[in-house]
């Protein structure tokens, strides 16, 4: 048996995203199902909408930072009810039974790799996985999340699906927390998260910016100070002080620059892959200090569902613009303009057939 499911898709790589319906399968013994209140808006689903990434498949329904409401629930389902608020991330499964699935890591499933919440293969339904631009949705049951917020922030949680759990898994991995120093490069989606969370573990934290004009959101959002990347005094003045580095831009930069506000030991993390290949960095700069590039995704589901509690015991939650599902290439064309603070969620409430 299937549901009737309404969503948004793309049709192909030149077409805008319009009214589609397809169907879900009811859900079976491991399967939660939910009724979609909020997606956020990601710059992957562009990439991947407007085919500029490679191995897109149509139609194609994006979307993978759902909150919404379980209004199903199979016969082996022990962790959600209905009625509960639970969230979908960029995963909807894996293979389940290797070293990186059995150790919470499903981000680096060395089977299969995982299942993308859309564009994936769907090993139920046949075809590819349909994501959340849509008004429902079933998910087995290890890649759903609990969310705690208050119903008056569901919103702004959606965003932490992606977003949150982006920035936080290297924060966590290289243990940032007090009495370090850390610089978040870059201050959209991604690195105000980053900037929060950081704070929120007890760093120092400084944003690196080619802007000047983004100071004071740097500092309102939890940050010290700004750095201007494109002022030479400004860098030279925080050379070697930095113990961590979290990267979130995703185009080709100079990462020489950067490295030398690491400290000996020090490593900056990557989390936005460009379309072309960053400048090669200068080995004599690794060398002499012992410094690491080192690049991190997403997280497994088991720290997903720890991100999303650590955000609920500190406050935190994305800062958001909320549009209405038409329109959603609007949003995609401010979003190539950069123009958005810090991220579009759509509310799904919004969406007719």
């Amino acid at each position: 048996m299937t549901t009737h499911t309404h969503g948004y898709a793309a049709h192909a790589a030149g077409s805008a995203l319009a009214p589609f319906s397809f169907e879900r399968r009811d859900p079976g013994a491991k399967d939660v199902a939910i009724d979609i209140l909020f997606c956020g808006v990601c710059h992957s689903d562009l990439h991947t909408a407007r085919g500029e990434w490679p191995g897109t498949m149509y139609p194609c329904v994006p979307g993978h930072e759902i909150v919404g409401k379980v209004t199903a629930v199979g016969s082996d389902v022990t962790k959600f009810a209905v009625g509960d608020i639970a969230g979908v991330g960029c995963m909807v499964g894996s293979c389940g039974h290797c070293a990186s699935c059995d150790g919470g890591e499903e981000q680096y499933c060395e089977t299969t790799g995982f299942v993308g919440t859309y564009n994936g293969p769907d090993p139920v339904m046949g075809g590819h996985t349909l994501g959340g631009y849509s008004d429902h949705i079933v998910v087995d049951e290890g890649f759903v999340l609990k969310v705690t917020h208050d119903e008056g922030d569901l919103a702004a949680v959606a965003p932490l699906l992606c977003a949150g759990i982006t920035t936080y898994s290297p924060l966590r991995h290289w243990n940032v927390g007090p009495g370090q120093k850390v610089a978040i490069v870059g201050l959209g989606g991604l690195g105000h998260m980053g900037v929060k969370i950081a704070a929120a573990m007890g760093a120092e934290v400084h944003v690196i910016s080619t802007s000047a004009g983004k100071r004071d959101d740097a500092i309102q959002l939890g940050a010290a100070g700004l750095i201007v990347s494109r002022d030479a005094d400004q860098m030279a003045e925080h050379a070697g002080t930095f113990d961590f580095i979290l990267n979130t831009v995703a185009a080709p930069h100079d990462l020489d620059a950067l490295l030398t506000l690491l400290k000996r030991d020090g490593t900056m993390t990557l989390v936005g892959v460009p379309a072309e290949p960053h400048p090669s960095p200068s080995v004599g700069l690794l060398v002499f200090g012992r410094k690491a590039i080192a690049g991190s995704l997403i997280g497994g589901i088991s720290e997903t569902q720890e991100m999303l509690d650590f955000c609920k015991q500190h406050g935190l939650t994305a800062d958001i613009e909320m549009i209405r599902m038409d329109e959603i290439e609007t949003a995609y064309e401010r979003m190539v303009k950069s123009d958005v603070r810090y991220r579009f969620v759509i509310d799904m409430a919004t969406m007719t057939a």
